[in-house]
């Protein structure tokens, strides 16, 4: 029976981890530049925070149940450890060599505000709904490792997964090995835990969509309306002067 457990496990982190590097592998993006909002890129944290909510009606016991026969003394807690390596990769990736698309001070100002989005929204959450915990603790709903650590992969995924395609596939399989260690520990259920996944992500996008880049933008003929101007000083005369800036 913890062979079906584990195929059980194999198959969240298919789903979680395929969907999410392939939707992270059809952006085009330019470097120290905001990605363009697009509809379907809600698609996929939102199916998960409606996936989770969904769930809360008689999905999260019956995999309680499940996870209480298979694993009753399950107990590590490797996953309070493991939800920031997404956030470590970030810039160690950069000191290994590796480029990611935006200059570190935007790339921490958006990591910052992405986490702040997550850890409110989360926190507010919790205290509102107050979901009692299967090992009987208060505030369940939704899983704060499983969203902090998703809102990490997901700026990990997004600096280097254009230059490096393997990077989403590991920092979504990260997240998601997070999220079923919530589970196996008896920490959270698994509607939480996908609710939690779905708000990471969308929280993290959504400080990508807002940021301003300030530092180290690109030139842009909106930013310099006078580049490449040509000016005619004599409009008798064929003389010009090109202005280059």
């Amino acid at each position: 029976m913890r062979l079906k457990f584990l195929l059980f496990i194999i198959t969240i982190l298919i789903f979680n981890v395929k969907g999410l590097a392939q939707a992270t592998d059809s952006l085009s993006l330019v470097e120290n530049s905001r990605p363009k909002f697009k509809p379907k890129d809600l698609y996929f944290p939102v199916g998960l925070m409606v996936l989770g909510t969904a769930s809360e009606i008689e999905i999260k016991n019956e995999v309680h149940r499940f996870r209480n026969k298979q694993l009753p003394y399950f107990r590590y807690k490797f996953d309070d450890y493991l939800q920031f390596a997404p956030d470590a990769a970030t810039y160690g990736f950069e000191a290994l060599g590796m480029k990611p698309r935006t200059d570190w001070k935007n790339r921490m100002a958006i990591h910052i505000k992405g986490h702040l989005f997550t850890l409110a929204t989360a926190h507010l959450m919790k205290n509102l709904i107050d979901n009692k915990r299967p090992n009987g603790a208060r505030m369940s709903f939704p899983s704060g490792h499983t969203a902090y650590v998703f809102s990490g992969a997901t700026i990990l995924a997004m600096e280097y997964g254009e230059n490096h395609p393997w990077v989403p596939y590991a920092s979504y399989a990260t997240a998601s090995v997070v999220g079923m260690m919530r589970i196996a520990n008896n920490r959270h259920y698994i509607s939480d835990v996908l609710f939690g996944a779905g708000l990471g992500i969308l929280a993290m996008k959504l400080a990508y969509w807002t940021h301003k880049y300030k530092w180290n933008r690109p030139k842009t003929e909106k930013d310099d309306p006078f580049q490449g101007v040509v000016y005619n000083i004599n409009p008798t005369d064929d003389t010009t002067i090109d202005e280059e800036n």
